[in-house]
């Protein structure tokens, strides 16, 4: 029995980490390669992601891609029919069907790529991503430099108590920090 190569083709890719962590960069980076390489892409991120242009998504070095804007992760599967690589930023502020979604088009032969954070402000793990991970053929954890202690940070704090999960923010609201540094902050705030 001859077995069609197509099926091990696909396959998903997470990258993940804090806030200012450069996932964003990193997701830009592999969707530029895979165009090099010929392939098509198509790049979507959450419509509630209002920091950036409607239809791009920028990186704190502000290095940038076109995206689509998108109210659902259902929306992935017909608007991603013809393309090889798929890129998803902001995964977090997606519903749990990402991850169904995302196992369907790798299923098909596709190579998905996907950015979000793995934590949320409170250092829980954040909607679809712990997920994504765990299906995920390859994972990526990027981490930023915390700004109290300069060690590696893994956590996103946010400055102003708020307990909204999804709270959309740049350096205003949120900071970078260390496990020992976070932990600090948040028993400060207790």
């Amino acid at each position: 029995m001859k077995l069609n190569k197509n099926l091990f083709q696909g396959k998903i890719e997470v990258i993940c980490g804090s806030m200012f962590s450069g996932k964003t960069e990193e997701l830009i980076k592999r969707i530029i390669e895979a165009k090099l390489n010929g392939m098509k892409f198509i790049v979507f991120k959450p419509i509630k992601d209002s920091r950036n242009p409607y239809e791009k998504i920028v990186s704190h070095s502000k290095t940038e891609i076109n995206a689509k804007s998108i109210e659902s992760s259902h929306e992935i599967l017909s608007k991603s029919l013809n393309f090889d690589v798929i890129g998803i930023d902001e995964a977090q502020f997606f519903d749990m069907n990402l991850v169904d979604v995302c196992n369907s088009i790798a299923n098909q032969g596709k190579r998905i790529i996907v950015s979000g954070l793995d934590m949320d402000y409170s250092g829980k793990p954040f909607g679809p991503m712990p997920y994504l991970m765990a299906c995920a053929e390859e994972i990526t954890k990027l981490h930023a430099i915390c700004n109290e202690t300069g060690n590696m940070a893994n956590y996103s704090y946010r400055k102003k108590q708020n307990n909204q999960q999804f709270l959309i923010g740049e350096k205003n609201e949120y900071e970078a920090l260390s496990r020992i540094a976070f932990n600090d902050k948040m028993k400060k705030r207790k």
